[in-house]
C-alpha cells in the first residue's frame, strides 16, 4: 500500500512539475512579443538577438560548469547543435525581422502553426498518437488565434515578414522533434543551457554592433533586452525543455496556443493595449481548444 501511495505521489509531483513548466513557458514566451517590439525600437534585429542570448548564456554556462553533466554521445551532438543553431539563433533572427513588418496579431496567428507542424511530425517520426478529439481541440484553438489576429485591425498580410515568422514556427516545431530523444539521457536544464550557449555563439558575430547600439540606447530599450535575456530566454526555454521531457511532443506543443491570449493580457498591463471583443472571444476559443485536447489526452 505504501509503495502504491509513493508511486501515486511521484506521478502527482511529475504532473505538477509539468503544469508549472508549461505555465512558465506560456507566460515567458508571451511576454517576448511586447518586449521584442520595445527592443526593436532601440536595436537592430540581429543585434537584439545577439545581446539577448549573450545575457542568457552567462548563467547557462555557470550552471553547466557547476553541474558538470554527462557529455553527449556522438550521435547526440548534432541534436544539441541543431537546438542552438536553429531553435535559438535562426528562430530568433527570423522572428525579429518578421516583427518589423508583421502586426502582433498576425505574428501570433502565424507562429501558432507550430503546434500543428509538431503534431504531424510527432505522429510520423515519434510514433505519438493524436486523436480526433485532439485535432478538434487544435482546430478550435487555431480558429481562436485567427480571431485574435483579425481583431488587431490590420488583418493578415502574407508578405516577406509573414514568411519569416512562418519559418520561425517551423524551426520551433522541427527542433521539438529533433531534441525530444535527448530527454531519455539528459536533464532538461542541461539541454536548455546548451541551447542558450550554442545559440549565443551563433549570434556572437553581431555582438560588437550590439554593444555599440547599447551605448546609445534609451532605458526602455536596455530594459527590454535584459528582460528578453532573462525571462523569455533563460527561464522560458528551461521551462519548455522541462515540459517537453514530461509530456508527449504534440500535447506539450498544444499548450503554446495559450501564448497569444496571454500576450494580449500582458500587452494590456505592460503597454496599455486594450483587447477588443473579438480578441477576447479568440482568447476564449484558444483556451477552450487546449482544454479539449487535455481532457481527452
Amino acid at each position: 500500500m505504501s509503495a502504491m501511495t509513493g508511486t501515486l505521489n511521484q506521478t502527482q509531483r511529475m504532473d505538477t512539475t509539468a503544469a508549472i513548466a508549461v505555465a512558465l513557458t506560456v507566460v515567458g514566451w508571451a511576454s517576448a512579443f511586447p518586449a521584442i517590439r520595445a527592443g526593436l525600437a532601440a536595436f537592430g534585429p540581429l543585434e537584439l538577438g545577439s545581446l539577448r542570448f549573450a545575457i542568457a548564456a552567462v548563467p547557462a554556462a555557470i550552471f553547466l560548469a557547476v553541474k558538470r553533466p554527462a557529455l553527449p554521445r556522438l550521435d547526440e551532438v548534432w541534436r544539441l547543435v541543431f537546438g542552438g543553431a536553429i531553435f535559438v539563433a535562426l528562430y530568433t533572427v527570423m522572428l525579429n525581422f518578421g516583427e518589423l513588418t508583421v502586426s502582433a496579431g498576425a505574428a501570433g496567428f502565424i507562429i501558432n502553426v507550430s503546434p500543428i507542424f509538431t503534431a504531424i511530425m510527432a505522429m510520423a517520426l515519434l510514433g505519438e498518437r493524436f486523436s480526433r478529439w485532439a485535432w478538434a481541440g487544435t482546430a478550435i484553438s487555431f480558429a481562436g488565434i485567427g480571431v485574435i489576429a483579425m481583431s488587431d485591425g490590420q488583418g493578415l498580410h502574407f508578405n516577406a515578414g509573414a514568411l519569416l515568422v512562418l519559418g520561425s514556427a517551423l524551426c520551433s516545431a522541427v527542433n521539438t522533434i529533433v531534441q525530444k530523444p535527448l530527454f531519455a539521457r539528459h536533464h532538461p536544464l542541461t539541454i536548455s543551457a546548451s541551447n542558450m550557449i550554442l545559440g549565443a555563439l551563433c549570434l556572437s558575430p553581431f555582438l560588437p554592433s550590439g554593444f555599440a547600439q547599447a551605448a546609445v540606447a534609451n532605458t526602455a530599450g536596455l530594459g527590454a533586452v535584459i528582460f528578453l535575456g532573462i525571462v523569455p530566454s533563460l527561464i522560458a526555454y528551461a521551462a519548455w525543455a522541462t515540459a517537453l521531457s514530461r509530456l508527449p511532443a504534440a500535447r506539450a506543443s498544444n499548450f503554446l496556443y495559450l501564448v497569444s491570449p496571454m500576450s494580449a493580457l500582458i500587452g494590456f498591463f505592460w503597454l496599455g493595449e486594450v483587447p477588443t471583443l473579438l480578441g477576447i472571444l479568440g482568447g476564449a476559443l484558444a483556451l477552450g481548444g487546449v482544454i479539449v485536447v487535455n481532457l481527452k489526452r
